[in-house]
């Protein structure tokens, strides 16, 4: 199997029976960046800045549940919009493959669940995303980059 969407031949792009596999593979490792947008916007949605937020004002070696974080991002969006806890789950398990959060696994009623933790504070949070986002230009246009970077 291909490990980027990229780099799949049509017979290999996902279908209904391998895109649960495939997404691992390629779309949760997907970090956007919206040159129109400023701040945290440029790289997440409003409900998930709030739901990294909640996890960045935990005390120190404090976790959280997705449906604590969930519960505590829709009260901070104080009935303006609300988020579904599917959306939650998603952009926590995507946030842990990006490398951004860590998570352990507990049982209890109804299964297994994962309990999520920040791996930075904020600041470290961008130093991560901005070092990965650096990492990546260099390497797909190492030339380009560096006189980009020389002209700041």
């Amino acid at each position: 199997m291909c490990s980027t969407y990229a780099q799949c031949s049509y017979e290999q792009k996902p279908t209904s029976l391998n895109i649960v596999e495939s997404t691992r593979l390629w779309w949760l490792k997907t970090v956007k960046f919206d040159t129109d947008e400023s701040g945290w916007l440029t790289v997440l949605k409003g409900y998930q800045i709030v739901a990294m937020q909640t996890l960045w004002e935990l005390p120190k070696g404090k976790v959280g549940s997705s449906r604590d974080i969930w519960v505590q991002t829709n009260v901070a969006l104080d009935g303006n919009s609300t988020i579904s806890r599917a959306s939650i789950i998603n952009f926590l398990n995507a946030m842990v493959d990006v490398g951004v959060l860590s998570y352990h696994e507990i049982t209890g009623k109804g299964g297994h669940r994962r309990i999520y933790a920040p791996m930075f504070d904020e600041a470290g949070t961008k130093a991560y995303l901005a070092n990965m986002f650096i990492q990546k230009m260099h390497a797909e246009w190492p030339a380009a980059t560096r006189e980009a970077i020389k002209n700041l």
